[in-house]
């Protein structure tokens, strides 16, 4: 009976430390791969906070660019068909819309042949999806170069871990050899994370982009039938 009740409090400490092991916090994993995986880590997060901050301030800054006053193209349409072009100006002017500014520059080209104008209009556009696509590349960029951070980590946790080896003399100690495998793991993890969030973030991003630049193009082109609307 002693020796039974033995066993079973060895075998609940034993299950005790299993399930202690098994609640090691990410933290704590951080902090075991030892200081070069931590600058990696840290340098990881930071490209993260980078990538964040751009994905949504271009979200933000693209999702405005669609939400343009319906009635906008037929006060445009009223006052140009009222010879009122500085009325149609300035409401371009104080409108904060890229596709005001295509109109805008469109109506002060008014009365020059329709081909300069849809030049104008079609310079005009590159300089405004040049300012919409702002900073968008630093996340395709960000997506490349996170695994690849990621994997510098790995290599620098298993060449950590080769030296454990070479310096164990013949007793190969798996608590010293952990901090090398936890480097490498890690920093793996953390590099495929920053570049799948990365990825999607910048995907996305462009085809919010491409929705805006439809949304301008089918504007210019309202523009350009408004222009050949008979007198």
């Amino acid at each position: 009976m002693f020796f039974t009740l033995l066993q079973e409090s060895e075998l609940d400490k034993y299950s005790e430390s299993i399930s202690e092991e098994k609640t090691l916090s990410i933290y704590e994993l951080i902090i075991q791969g030892g200081l070069g995986g931590q600058i990696i880590i840290g340098i990881l997060a930071l490209l993260l906070l980078v990538n964040m901050y751009i994905y949504f301030e271009r979200y933000f800054a693209l999702k405005s660019v669609t939400k343009m006053d319906s009635n906008f193209m037929n006060k445009i349409r009223d006052n140009i068909a009222n010879g009122n072009i500085d009325a149609a100006i300035r409401l371009c002017q104080e409108s904060q819309y890229p596709a005001a500014n295509l109109i805008h520059k469109g109506i002060t080209r008014i009365g020059k042949p329709l081909e300069d104008i849809n030049s104008a209009i079609e310079n005009a556009g590159k300089l405004e999806i040049y300012k919409l696509e702002k900073n968008v590349s630093i996340l395709a960029t960000i997506s490349s170069i996170g695994p690849m951070i990621g994997f510098l980590g790995t290599v620098t946790g298993m060449i950590l871990t080769i030296h454990e080896i070479a310096n164990a003399g013949g007793q190969i100690d798996i608590k010293l050899l952990s901090n090398g495998l936890y480097t490498a793991m890690t920093t793996t993890v953390a590099g495929l994370i920053v570049g799948i969030i990365s990825y999607i973030t910048y995907n996305h991003l462009v085809v919010k982009t491409d929705k805006a630049v439809h949304f301008m193009e089918e504007k210019s082109i309202e523009f350009l039938d408004l222009l050949n609307e008979p007198a």
